[in-house]
């Protein structure tokens, strides 16, 4: 059993998908370098430049108003669109740098995010 958990360590750190440009080394104290994910600094609300925009490009004509512009962290952004959704009562995604709210709410949520402290304009 000890054995069995030993290997399954072993295995962990030799992820081959985060090596990093080395496929094999038989040299046993041989240590791969792996990526370091850097996780984006959010910046202050004052700071962000938000753009709230209509689409209806491939939603089988459904519109959803678009935050676009967030710069931080996926944890910030999933926050902030939380609380969009629940203030306006709709439902939404946030991914990618960008919320998205189901419906024409754009002036709704241009007076929310104003309201929070954050520089927004409406876009289209």
């Amino acid at each position: 059993m000890v054995n069995f958990a030993k290997n399954l360590t072993i295995m962990a750190e030799n992820d081959w998908k985060k090596r990093l440009g080395v496929v094999y080394s038989t040299n046993p104290d041989f240590q791969y370098q792996t990526a370091e994910v850097q996780q984006a600094q959010t910046l202050p609300p004052e700071k962000q430049r938000l753009i709230v925009t209509i689409d209806r490009r491939q939603r089988a004509g459904k519109q959803v108003t678009l935050v676009k512009g967030f710069v931080g962290s996926s944890e910030d952004l999933a926050a902030l669109g939380k609380t969009l959704k629940v203030k306006c009562g709709v439902g939404g995604t946030a991914k990618d740098g960008e919320i998205t709210v189901q419906g024409d709410l754009r002036d709704k949520v241009v007076k929310l995010l104003l309201d929070m402290g954050y520089n927004a304009k409406r876009g289209n």
